[in-house]
């Protein structure tokens, strides 16, 4: 008598998953990652706050609003002595990390030091950020920061906030002030509970006369009682969709004086007379937006990264159905239609990740041309133009990067069938901590019109045979609108075709724009006019861009099984965007339907392939099961039982019901009560009775 074939566990088939890879994990990790230093240094991190009672995560979900501020408030001694003891680029890594560990604390974190800090780094004088160190900024020792830029009814329009700051000659003092409501700050991360300082943005006015919105370095709180200073009103906003560890909260000013050295002076000056300085080259403040907007490229790859790594892991043990003449049931991940929906998100977060690393290095390289430049810098308008392409390039890229983001974590949550929806999966909470990232430092749909307005610009520009940026260069190039597919599907072809549809929608935004500059329209009805246009012109170009970057990378690695993985990556990349995006490949002539149909099976064959390494390659994302902190995604398999353990410890029955008396019992044991049938009791039967046989009759 023959026996079935003995099932075998998900542990086992975990290990039989990562048993040969046809690449070595710890070379791709590395290539991933930019460099051998910045892997161990995260794996040096991780380690350190696996350890750190305060970094406790298996709980996270089952703490309250006040606990979780209380925990993130706990780590804050800990963060402070490595950002006063490691060098700017090791800190930055610790960071990265932690945004996926613990986006609240990163976040409140990164208020005080990316934001607070950052604003007096990039509006103080010298002299003035010198004072603020002094005070304790850097160590929290006497300065805990928060930013106040956000308003109850401003937010994107940063031009446009209410707070005023009315500069006094006689007391030589700025008087903040929220004048109503709508100009309440609103949002303030670190308000609500522990902020002694905060960056306020407000509109300055001397004589009765605007100029515009400046930094004002402003106390709430004594800093020896903590109780709020005079004329400032604090309040908590409450529980929020997700990085319940902030303590957001809005503030009023009633006319709290500040003294006028509180203004941040490194662009505008006001002297003791009042004579107000603007900078000759308004362009730099853009330089401030650019390291938040990077950063938050390389989280949306990390975070996409953690939800595949969980997802994957969980499809490779998860069996359902058994197909053929096989006795076993199926892996879901051997389903061509489960690898259509993990294998293209496992592209794309490769992608934003070597997006985000070439990103870093624009970043830098163009901090470094700021800070060096001065006014009569032969290449001053050559920086400037680049500036304004990077500025509106990660723009589009911090859009559509957080939005692609937020979509991977959504779909692996739903290819975990109903264990995705557990809080213990730890899907819920990823995409509850990831969604500001769509709406903070930038609401998406703005940006992406940003970026759209900089493409049209670009086109005007490549009309008049100007030299463009290399983001943008193809614009130069008129032979690319009008570029045919030449049907091999390779990397060159799939970078062709991308440079071709962008040409076209940017033409289309611009001409659209142009039209209705001629009808009589002003610059900026005519912009807002065909934002559509704008907009589909930015996510094509974004997309594309994103592409290029990741095929330039790949193709500057050595020739080894590594990078022939990643090539194999970015095609699945290119072509399944392409894919999603081939009404305007149809379109504008580049593929035909017979090719468009060509692109799909492709697609499928790729995912098929990028199926056969997928547990070695997201294995090389190096992330540790604490980091994960989702018993779907533990790297022996051991799913069930590590899921099982986790809710079991989380959730114990209590000795005492807690309501069957007062609820329960009562429902219980009611009585039942004879009810009266009202027909019965008006004798209607007899009637209708009476009243039939009157018909009958007639």
């Amino acid at each position: 008598m023959a026996f079935p074939r003995p099932k075998p566990t998900t542990m086992e088939t975990l290990a039989m998953e990562r048993a040969n890879p046809p690449f070595n994990i710890r070379k791709m990790s590395i290539a991933m990652h930019g460099s051998e230093k910045s892997l161990i240094l995260k794996e040096k991190f991780m380690a350190e706050i696996a350890r750190h009672p305060a970094f406790k995560l298996s709980d996270i979900h089952d703490l309250s609003k006040d606990e979780l501020r209380e925990r993130t408030m706990e780590k804050f001694a800990s963060m402070v002595y490595f950002v006063t003891n490691e060098s700017i680029e090791t800190f930055q890594l610790r960071m990265q990390l932690i945004g996926i560990a613990d986006p609240s604390f990163w976040t409140r974190f990164g208020v005080a030091y990316g934001l607070f800090l950052g604003a007096l780094r990039s509006g103080a004088t010298p002299n003035q950020l010198s004072y603020w160190i002094d005070r304790g900024v850097l160590g929290l020792n006497g300065v805990i920061g928060c930013f106040a830029m956000t308003e109850l009814a401003h937010g994107s329009n940063v031009a446009g906030l209410e707070t005023t700051a009315t500069f006094d000659r006689s007391s030589d003092e700025f008087i903040i002030h929220t004048p109503h409501l709508g100009a309440t700050k609103w949002w303030i991360g670190g308000a609500a509970s522990t902020a002694t300082h905060a960056a306020v943005f407000a509109q300055l006015i001397i004589d009765g006369k605007r100029h515009g919105v400046k930094t004002f370095v402003t106390q709430l709180r004594d800093t020896k009682t903590f109780t709020l200073m005079p004329g400032v009103n604090i309040g908590d906003i409450g529980k929020k969709m997700g990085r319940d560890g902030i303590d957001n909260g809005y503030i009023q000013f009633t006319y709290v004086r500040v003294p006028r050295a509180h203004m941040l002076m490194k662009h505008t000056q006001v002297s003791r007379d009042g004579v107000v300085t603007e900078p000759p080259l308004a362009q730099l403040t853009y330089g401030a937006l650019l390291g938040g907007r990077t950063s938050m490229v390389t989280d949306s790859s990390n975070s996409a990264k953690k939800a595949l790594t969980v997802a994957v892991r969980y499809a490779a043990v998860r069996r359902q159905f058994a197909t053929g003449k096989n006795q076993l049931e199926t892996q879901i991940l051997d389903y061509p239609i489960h690898q259509r929906r993990l294998m293209p998100l496992v592209a794309q977060a490769i992608a934003i990740g070597f997006t985000g690393l070439r990103l870093q290095v624009m970043y830098e390289d163009m901090t470094q041309a700021l800070e060096a430049m001065e006014p009569s810098d032969p290449n001053l308008n050559d920086i400037l133009d680049k500036l304004k392409e990077t500025h509106a390039t990660s723009a589009g890229l911090k859009a559509f990067c957080t939005w692609a983001c937020l979509d991977t974590i959504d779909k692996c949550r739903q290819s975990c069938g109903g264990h995705g929806y557990s809080a213990y999966s730890n899907f819920p909470l990823m995409y509850a901590d990831f969604a500001v990232q769509c709406t903070w430092e930038g609401d998406n749909t703005i940006l992406s019109l940003q970026a759209g307005r900089s493409l049209v610009g670009a086109w005007g520009a490549a009309l008049k045979g100007k030299k463009l940026a290399p983001g943008v260069a193809y614009l130069n190039d008129s032979s690319t609108r009008t570029a045919k597919s030449d049907s091999s599907l390779s990397l060159d072809d799939i970078q062709k075709a991308w440079n071709c549809v962008a040409f076209n929608v940017i033409k289309k935004a611009a001409e659209e724009y142009v039209k209705l500059l001629k009808s009589g329209k002003s610059k900026d009805e005519a912009m807002e006019r065909c934002s559509q246009s704008r907009f589909i012109a930015a996510k094509i170009h974004t997309i594309g861009y994103i592409f290029r970057l990741f095929k330039e990378a790949v193709q500057e690695m050595p020739d080894n099984e590594e990078s022939k993985i990643l090539k194999t990556v970015a095609k699945l990349y290119g072509l399944w965007q392409i894919e999603e995006q081939q009404g305007y490949f149809l379109k504008y002539g580049f593929y035909n339907a017979e090719q468009i149909d060509k692109v799909q099976e492709q697609v499928d064959a790729l995912c098929a392939e990028v199926r056969g390494v997928a547990i070695p390659l997201v294995d090389s994302f190096a992330l540790s099961d604490h980091i994960i902190n989702s018993p779907l995604g533990k790297w022996d398999g051991s799913v069930y039982e590590s899921y099982f353990s986790q809710v079991q410890a989380a959730n114990p029955l209590p000795k005492e019901h807690p309501y069957f008396t007062r609820l329960i019992k009562p429902l219980l044991e009611r009585q039942n009560e004879d009810m009266e049938d009202p027909g019965t009791a008006m004798g209607l039967e007899d009637e209708l009775k009476e009243i039939e046989e009157e018909r009958k009759g007639e």
